[in-house]
């Protein structure tokens, strides 16, 4: 059985990034995709959430998704759920266990970003698998050839899902650098070698240096973060959501929550059970 990349997003859009990107993922990969939609939620179906399900309404979508499988370059699959989010992912991975679940953050104006948050903390507490949030406009759709990870300077651990960082840069040959951003007021030295020593026991590179290691000022963390994938000419962030993070109030302030509602690249987010 090959390896899975489960897609959420509005597979009903006009201009879908999130599955393009998925499907470019997945060659390399040598994954099949994994279409869930979800037809009870305001963030991923706003079509069909805001009107009443028919048999003929239901026969169209089918096609439509049906349409949409066969056009793509890669096999894939669609499920469609009839349940909330939570439930839906969680009978999803346990059945498919994904390398990834691959998520499209809306772009409209419209679009609470509070509800973003509110999505992204639901997948990782409630499927703890790696989980890249794809905006769906502002950026072109182009292969991951420098993955830009953010730390915190503590030590890790990512449990079974370590390798998927060397899976990608295998497949396209993208090399890693590494981000430790600080408060201008830290009085704190440089830890470059600290950082990479806590980066190569959590299982994610085995061959960081400290030249990969860049150790950055920054009144905000969030900002610097993403100011430092700008300068660096990165394609993808990564960032480590630690599980007692994951509270709603904490969550919501957090690091991790500020980069995925701004940044302009994609976001791969990593669950670590610390």
């Amino acid at each position: 059985m090959s390896a899975s990349l489960v897609v959420l997003t509005d597979f009903l859009a006009v201009s879908n990034c999130a599955l393009s990107y998925a499907a470019t993922l997945a060659v390399p990969l040598h994954a099949h995709l994994v279409l869930l939609h979800l037809r009870h939620d305001g963030l991923l179906s706003p079509d069909e959430y805001s009107r009443q399900h028919t048999p003929q309404g239901e026969k169209q979508l089918e096609q439509v998704l049906g349409k949409l499988v066969t056009s793509l370059a890669v096999p894939a699959e669609v499920e469609i759920s009839e349940e909330f989010l939570p439930d839906a992912v969680t009978d999803t991975v346990h059945h498919h266990h994904p390398l990834m679940l691959v998520l499209g953050r809306p772009g409209t104006a419209t679009t609470p970003t509070e509800l973003i948050s509110v999505t992204v903390m639901d997948l990782l507490r409630t499927a703890p698998y790696p989980l890249l949030i794809v905006p769906t406009m502002g950026w072109e759709v182009q292969p991951p050839t420098h993955l830009l990870l953010a730390v915190d300077g503590q030590e890790f651990s990512l449990g079974l899902h370590a390798g998927v960082v060397d899976k990608l840069r295998a497949g396209f040959g993208a090399r890693l650098s590494v981000a430790h951003i600080t408060s201008p007021t830290d009085p704190q030295p440089p830890k470059s070698r600290e950082t990479v020593w806590s980066v190569c026991a959590s299982g994610l590179a085995s061959d960081l240096t400290a030249t990969d290691v860049h150790e950055l000022k920054y009144p905000s963390v969030a900002e610097g973060i993403l100011q430092a994938g700008h300068e660096l000419r990165a394609d993808m962030l990564v960032l480590i959501a630690r599980r007692h993070s994951l509270l709603g109030s904490l969550f919501h302030r957090s690091v991790t929550a500020q980069v995925i509602r701004e940044s302009q690249l994609p976001v791969l987010v990593l669950p670590s059970p610390d």
